[in-house]
């Protein structure tokens, strides 16, 4: 029957499209559904930013398993060229975490002793060797933390990327289909039913971002999950402004191809309004114009706004649901999401073919807070 399959993602943004990819890596036969159209939620917005130390202060569960998805980035470019034609951009020329403080500064290096014990690489930079480095930089930074792993690509070219490999190896991409609710049977997930039909399946694998708890609140599936919305702008410049992505407490920037400079991103919980407002995004610029002053005369391109979604413990739901057998789930990842694309997709794959998966996942439970209405 043409409407049955090994598999169903639901989900087409970079975490749906790395699960299908690495489905169909393993021979399955995979339907990827999307509500809208593809990467057209946080994956699209996102600023690409690969932060394994630069975001992750304590070496616990979420440090090692963002660690061990950077290390993928190389080789995924690698694939993903090879099948889609696709660049995704990786940048490997590390990161700054900015100091504007001499709290932050105490901080910072706290945090580099803690990670150079943790064996990895972060040291602290001068004021003077920062804006040797970096000499449109302003004044008003004491220092840097520099991490030399952390990079970027670009996200939509990543999830693009993902997506298109997937249907290389056949993954069937379906857009403007919306699932409505799971079929169930016997404690066991049967298929899902959508606006265009029903399609049948003994596994399905939810990875909607911040819509993922709406299409679970279905099936009586109650997560710790809530949206945080993020305004982000863009800049074009002649020459570029810096060489490095810059991460400061409230704003970031990331240098792009072709002269652009991303700055984002606002924190706004609670909301799924999709809305670019003057007030986050004059914030934004009052930020980085502190950080880097020449800014102003930069060439104005675009503002948007992404909805990523976040857990209470600020950890992400990975593996398969308590209750219901074949039901996967992967979401929660808040700003981590680019990041953790390629470990989702390995450990996801390995837990629907039954293999064994070389990373501790307690800490990623979904039965660590769920609750279940039916």
């Amino acid at each position: 029957m043409p409407n049955i399959y090994d598999a169903i993602v639901v989900g087409g943004g970079i975490n749906g499209g790395s699960i299908a990819y690495n489905l169909a890596k393993k021979g399955k036969k995979v339907l990827l559904l999307e509500k809208d159209i593809l990467a057209s939620k946080s994956s699209g917005a996102a600023a690409g930013m690969l932060a394994a130390q630069v975001e992750l202060d304590e070496d616990g569960p979420l440090f090692a398993l963002a660690k061990e998805s950077r290390s993928m980035f190389p080789s995924i470019a690698e694939e993903i060229k090879e099948l889609s034609g696709i660049d995704i951009e990786l940048v490997n020329k590390g990161m700054y975490k900015i100091a504007l403080s001499e709290q932050e500064e105490n901080e910072y290096k706290q945090i580099i002793d803690l990670q150079q014990q943790a064996g990895e690489q972060a040291e602290w930079i001068s004021q003077e060797e920062i804006r040797r480095r970096e000499p449109a930089l302003s004044n008003a930074i004491t220092g840097a933390m520099f991490i030399q792993k952390d990079g970027q690509v670009s996200a939509p070219k990543i999830t693009e990327g993902f997506l298109k490999a997937a249907a290389v190896l056949g993954v069937v991409i379906k857009e403007y289909t919306e699932v409505f609710s799971f079929q169930v049977e016997n404690g066991k997930i049967a298929g899902v039913i959508t606006n265009v039909g029903k399609f049948e399946s003994d596994t399905v694998i939810v990875a909607g971002g911040a819509w993922t708890q709406k299409l679970l609140s279905e099936a009586g599936v109650q997560l710790q999950t809530y949206p945080v919305k993020g305004e982000c702008f863009s800049v074009r410049t002649h020459q570029p402004l810096i060489t490095r992505t810059i991460f400061s407490p409230g704003c970031y920037l990331v240098p792009k191809m072709g002269g652009r400079l991303l700055v984002g991103a606002t924190v706004k919980p609670n909301t799924f309004d999709q809305t670019v407002t003057v007030d986050g995004i004059s914030s934004l610029m009052e930020k980085a114009k502190k950080l880097v002053t020449s800014i102003v005369d930069a060439e104005w391109e675009k503002a948007w706004a992404g909805i990523r979604p976040q857990t209470g413990d600020g950890l992400p739901y990975l593996g398969e649901h308590p209750k219901y057998k074949g039901l996967f789930i992967a979401t929660g990842y808040y700003r981590n999401g680019i990041l953790l694309s390629p470990i989702t997709g390995e450990i996801i794959a390995s837990l629907v073919t039954g293999e064994s998966i070389p990373i501790d996942l307690t800490a990623f439970r979904i039965d660590r807070h769920v609750k279940t209405n039916v």
